[in-house]
This record gives C-alpha cells, structure tokens and sequence, in this order.
C-alpha cells in the first residue's frame, strides 16, 4: 500500500511515515514546514519506499498527482497549537478548512479512502464524561480564537461526512487528544515540551488555575497504531 500524509513532516506526520515504512508500506509526504520540519523526516530520506515534496496542501494541482500516486490518504496538514492559533487565527481557519477542502476534492475524483485528523476540541464544553460523538456541542463565544480552531475542525467532519453521503467517498475521522511524545516542539504552546523544558531549565513550571484539574494525553506511537488499524478496517 502506498500512503499519501499531508503534513507528513510534522510531530504525528513523521512518526506515522516511520511506523507505515516498517510496516512495509510506501509513504510519500507533503509537507510547507510551517510546523513541520526537515529535521523530523532526515533519518527517512533516501530510504526505500519513501518520497517528500515540499508545498502547500492549498496547491490544487499538486495535491491532485499525489493522490492519484497513493492508495490512502492521512491528512494531518493543519493549524496547531494554543499559542499559533490565537496569534493567526485567519491562517488557522483558511487552513484547516480549505486545505480539507481541496484534498476531499482530490479523493473524490479517485474515490480513495482517506483518514482527516480532527481534535478532542470540537467536544466543546460538554461536562458530560465520557463524551460521545454523538452529544451536542457546547462551545464558546465567537471572541475566543479557541473556538475557532474547533469550529474549523467540526466544519472538516461535516464536510468529510458530506463528502462521504453524497459521493460515496470512503472517510474517516479521528480525533486526536493532547498527543505527546518525540520530536514534539512547545514552540506553538504544548504543554508537555514546555513543562521539560522548564524542569530542565530549574525554572518554575508553569501552572494554571488550582493545579486540580486533569488532562487526558496519548503517546504518539499509539496515535500512528491507531491511525494504521483504521486505514486498514472496513
């Protein structure tokens, strides 16, 4: 099988191209390295079955050849993080939402299969525990660019399911939680990265409110399992 990653040099997107690679796969990322990095993906390069280009997920037309070359599609390309998203809230909405766009479009014209990455975010603020997908959502006011990253990805599942209804296109959604672990930078607000590096630093750790509350996290090597056994089920 031959895999195509949008994003595939970021933090999920190299360790996904990594874990599809031994598994006997072939993995041809795109990636701008907005968020990503060249770093992330040099122990890959030159290695057999493995291509990279570097570009946008708004380029139409070369979205469309690397989807006609591949089997599958994982599309991770996306805004991230707390501190990217407040600071470019326009890039983060256009991004999230035409970049699903153009590669649903790209997909559908060959019916491939394809996994969009979505967020534990667009749960909103239920406080209803555990959550489900199917309870409403409860998010907050439109002032707080938080909310915005959630509705961009909300609007990724309707259009995904739409493009599932509608053109009989094979989709499927994961949301990710709060997904840690190497080659993950606290540069765009993570809060892992940020509290090792101030532990390393003997700086003060940053903590916000009471310290009561609890967060759930997901290591990145079962994020890419994950992602795999999906692409594989029916």
């Amino acid at each position: 099988m031959k895999v195509f990653i949008t994003g595939g040099a970021g933090f999920i997107g190299s360790h996904l191209a990594e874990h599809l690679l031994a598994q006997g796969h072939r993995v041809l990322i795109l990636d701008d390295l907005s968020t990503g990095a060249i770093a992330n993906i040099e122990h890959l390069i030159g290695r057999r079955g493995f291509e990279y280009r570097i570009g946008s997920v708004m380029d139409a037309p070369l979205v469309a050849e690397l989807v006609d070359r591949c089997d599958a599609t994982v599309h991770l390309a996306a805004a991230v993080g707390v501190r990217l998203i407040v600071e470019r809230p326009v890039y983060t909405i256009e991004n999230n939402v035409h970049g699903t766009e153009v590669v649903l479009e790209a997909v559908a014209r060959k019916q491939r299969p394809i996994l969009i990455a979505s967020t534990s975010e667009v749960y909103g603020k239920s406080a209803r525990v555990p959550f489900r997908e199917e309870d409403d959502l409860v998010l907050g006011p439109t002032t707080h660019s938080r909310w915005a990253y959630a509705c961009s990805k909300a609007l990724d599942e309707w259009l995904g399911l739409a493009y599932l209804r509608e053109k009989g296109v094979p989709v499927i959604i994961a949301r990710f939680f709060n997904t840690v672990g190497p080659r993950q930078t606290g540069r765009y607000g993570m809060v892992l990265p940020n509290f090792a590096a101030q532990a390393l630093a003997g700086e003060p750790i940053t903590v916000y409110g009471t310290g009561e509350q609890s967060r759930c996290f997901g290591h990145v090597r079962d994020a890419v399992i994950a992602i795999d056994r999906l692409l594989h089920t029916p």
